[in-house]
């Protein structure tokens, strides 16, 4: 056996032998080894053969000596991947080491500060006398700051006015960034550290909601302060930034009049606007600060006269300290501080625009966020899936949620107008007969015809949620789309966007199969891109049923259950098979966002048969009013909205089809939501099975019984009083149990199997038994089942299996055994996959 040697020189010159000595290499030889190592850098012994009689300056060379050269390459390679990577980890740990020790400056002194002011009220207690005191502000100085403001600043809108004003604004901003002006509590779920987005804070008894985040980026702070002024690249509720004046300073500064609004997150309030000053500076110490403030109460200062559909919100001192970082990159203070009028709104809705997490999730964290996957784009190219860059990725998304917030809101000034009702408001419907403007798209012509429809349709409507958590409901919306969505309006919506006239949907659609195509994640996995394919599907065009599958381009967020008051949204649209960048598209979909702060500790697969928990009637209810003290209260707010291309001399048609869908689409996510909801669960009802199958724990004993009576040994190791269901479940194998049908259905699964076939309990028994094995896996289920029907048992050897969502499962071997009940007949079938991973 040869040994690589570990002395071998650093360009690949030479290399080690069996006798001791080194080989060395020629330039023209090390050339042609490197270029062949960037084609294949692990060859085969077949493949080394061939190189050597290709390339004939390699010929004189054994190949032996070719297979330790591309040892000790491929070694070198992977000491500099390592040592590279240490490096920045090393770097990344050095600046939040920075960071943490600065946070914890400004924690000793807002410490120090509580402390003077407590020994201060104590002391004015004591005397009880009414003294006069000093009803200024303390100035909060931090090391490298000054403050800029004159004693008595002009208020008006002349240069000095507006640097006065620009000058308040950075001290204000800054004693909120690294000073003591606001008390700011850690985010709720947030744990700092190298590989957490950053230190998030919310605000504890300041007016209005404000929201502070701290992180390191691997980005220039020239760049950072670009990408940060650009909202509308990264800010999902923004509409709109003006700027309608700028003004240099004598220090080197910039000041902009801005005029700002802000998208509404539901159709049951109005979006809001801002009329701010923005001043860019660069500091002393060479940090770069971008802060704003609203303008509204400036006295003889500009103003910006009330706009129709918004409400004038108020940004006090906010922005961006950005500081350069040791060997690259910036270090980042992001301050939020808003009054949003929460007045405005009903009172159900108010806590939407009370919230400091909130605004923490959507709009500070989402900056740094966006940060972050800039960053990492830049340190590392690379090309998605269907061979989209992530610059693409990021901007369809944008398209997406834009498209989304324009239906949701309907603004005139966009082309919407609205529809009369039917007589019952649940529904409203907008009518737009400028798509162009809308999906960003230029529509063509052919024969003198438009290309697509002429006109969209939206329908939406708002929905008040109570005790279902927004992850696991949108999680199970994403997940099982035949639930909710009618097949054949999914096939109209598809056929309006391709070329020529379409027909209404009607009963002959069929629904086929869902497959999730990944295209992308983002950082953290906090948002991910997918195409749905839906296969078998029909549409209408010119009196025909063309059949074909239907893509979607899908966007999903807040799926996580463990973060706290996280909004989470599906939106979708229709899209060509081509998949053009610049093809229209029409966003719908759902967006459910916390009116309150209440966790849900529960299992993320708590879920349970849909029609069991709809059908159990007295004892379920039973069961829900037993556990609904235990898990806490939360209410949320959904709202809906789906778009739909269609002709004019169509409208009435649409409008009645649209209003019956979107209502139907309501009462499935009620139905849903009322299955998923806590209050139906307890430390046993997690475990209801349909109605006719006997109780979970009695299956669970036939299942452990039927094991050891077949093949002799117990399945489960329980310890002490244990319950045999709680030990199954928890089985670190996957365990499925299917029907004795004709066609087998899945009617049981512990928390294995439901991890391995990606699905719920809800869903379980829409999956066939021969869904889940490819051709092969068929080929032997189909061959070997009579064997577990007469011999009570069947091994198998390793293979591959598929998850509901299509994705391939290996597992090491698989038993599958008859499940007996009391009586000693075949209740079911019980299969155990027994280490399995997804490939």
């Amino acid at each position: 056996m040869m040994a690589v040697s570990s002395g071998s020189s650093r360009d690949g010159s030479k290399v080690a032998m069996d006798n001791g000595k080194y080989v060395r290499y020629t330039p023209e030889q090390v050339e042609a080894l490197e270029r062949l190592y960037h084609e294949c850098p692990k060859p085969t012994s077949l493949r080394r053969q061939q190189l050597i009689r290709e390339c004939p300056i390699l010929s004189h060379i054994e190949p032996k000596q070719i297979k330790v050269w591309f040892q000790n390459r491929r070694c070198r390679e992977k000491q500099r991947k390592e040592s590279s990577r240490l490096q920045a980890v090393n770097r990344k740990l050095t600046a939040m080491n920075k960071l943490l020790m600065e946070e914890n400056d400004r924690l000793q002194k807002q410490v120090s500060q509580l402390v003077y002011e407590n020994g201060f009220f104590r002391q004015q207690t004591q005397n009880a006398t009414l003294a006069t005191t000093d009803t200024s502000c303390d100035s909060v100085v931090t090391s490298g700051q000054r403050h800029l403001t004159p004693q008595n600043p002009p208020r008006d809108a002349s240069p000095a006015g507006l640097l006065s004003i620009a000058e308040e604004t950075l001290a204000e901003f800054l004693s909120k960034a690294t000073g003591t002006a606001v008390e700011w509590v850690q985010m709720p779920g947030m744990k700092p550290g190298p590989d957490s987005i950053g230190i998030v804070a919310i605000s504890h008894g300041c007016p209005g909601v404000a929201a502070r985040a701290c992180g390191l980026v691997g980005l220039e702070p020239a760049r950072v302060a670009e990408i940060l002024k650009d909202r509308l690249s990264w800010f999902r509720d923004c509409r709109t930034v003006d700027v309608l004046n700028v003004m240099s300073t004598g220090n080197g500064g910039t000041i902009e009049l801005l005029y700002m609004q802000l998208y509404a997150p539901t159709t049951l309030a109005p979006g809001r606007d801002f009329w701010l000053l923005r001043y860019t500076s660069l500091m002393e110490d060479g940090s770069l600060v971008v802060c704003e403030r609203s303008l509204n109460n400036t006295q003889n200062g500009p103003a910006m006269p009330p706009v129709q559909h918004f409400v004038r919100a108020d940004m006090l001192p906010s922005g961006y300290l950005i500081r350069p970082c040791e060997g690259g990159g910036s270090i980042i203070h992001i301050v939020d501080h808003m009054i949003l009028e929460p007045w405005s709104v009903p009172e159900v809705l108010r806590p939407l625009y009370e919230s400091s997490m909130l605004l923490a999730q959507r709009t500070t964290m989402a900056a740094l966020r966006h940060l972050r996957q800039i960053s990492q784009e830049v340190s590392q190219p690379c090309v998605t899936g269907w061979g989209r860059r992530p610059a693409a990725l990021r901007a369809l998304s944008q398209r997406l949620c834009k498209g989304f917030n324009e239906a949701v809101n309907g603004f005139a000034d966009d082309g919407w107008s609205m529809l009369e009702s039917d007589g019952i408001d649940d529904v409203t419907l907008l009518v737009n007969s400028s798509p162009s403007k809308m999906m960003g798209a230029n529509l063509g012509y052919s024969n003198g015809f438009p290309s697509m429809p002429s006109s969209v349709l939206c329908a939406k409507a708002s929905m008040l949620l109570q005790n279902v958590p927004p992850a696991i409901l949108l999680r199970f919306l994403r997940e099982h789309r035949s639930e909710w969505a009618d097949s054949s309006i999914d096939a109209y919506s598809a056929a309006a966007i391709k070329a020529g006239p379409c027909s209404l949907p009607g009963a002959r659609g069929s629904f086929g199969g869902q497959v999730i195509l990944p295209l992308a994640h983002t950082i953290e996995n906090e948002e991910f891109m997918e195409v749905i394919k839906l296969e078998n599907m029909g549409y209408y065009r010119d009196d025909m049923t063309m059949p074909g599958d239907v893509f979607l381009l899908q966007l999903c967020s807040g799926v996580d259950e463990h973060a706290v008051g996280t909004s989470a949204e599906l939106v979708f649209a229709p899209i060509d098979a081509s998949f053009s960048d610049d093809a229209p598209i029409l966003p719908s979909g759902f967006r459910i966002v916390p009116l309150d702060s209440g966790t849900d500790a529960a299992s993320p697969n708590r879920t349970l048969d849909l029609a069991s928990s709809l059908e159990v009637g007295t004892t379920a209810n039973k069961a829900a009013g037993a556990n609904s003290g235990h898990s806490g209260s939360t209410k949320s707010v959904m709202t809906i909205a789906f778009q739909f291309a269609f002709e004019v001399h169509l409208q009435d048609n649409i409008a009645t089809m649209a209003r019956q869908y979107v209502r139907s689409i309501v009462a499935s996510v009620q139905r849903v939501s009322l299955a998923l909801s806590p209050s139906r669960f307890g430390s046993q009802s997690a475990f209801h099975l349909p109605p006719g199958t006997p109780e979970a724990q009695t299956l669970a004993r036939w299942i452990c019984n039927s094991y050891r009576f077949y093949l002799g040994v117990e399945l489960l190791k329980c310890e002490g009083s244990e319950p045999i269901l709680k030990s199954l479940w928890h089985h670190s194998d996957a365990v499925l149990c299917c029907s004795l049908k004709a066609l087998p259905v899945f009617t049981f699964a512990n928390q294995a199997g439901l991890d391995m076939l990606e699905t719920t309990l809800v869903a379980l028994q829409d999956i066939t038994l021969e869904k889940i094995f490819d051709d092969n896996g068929k080929k032997i289920l189909c061959s070997e089942f009579p064997q577990i029907m007469q011999q009570g048992f069947m091994c198998m050897q390793g293979g591959i299996c598929l998850s509901s969502m299509g994705r391939p499962i290996s597992y090491e071997r698989a038993v599958a055994w008859k499940v007996l009940n009391e009586e000693e007949s075949a209740h079911c079938i019980c299969f155990m996959f027994i280490n399995w991973s997804f490939v």
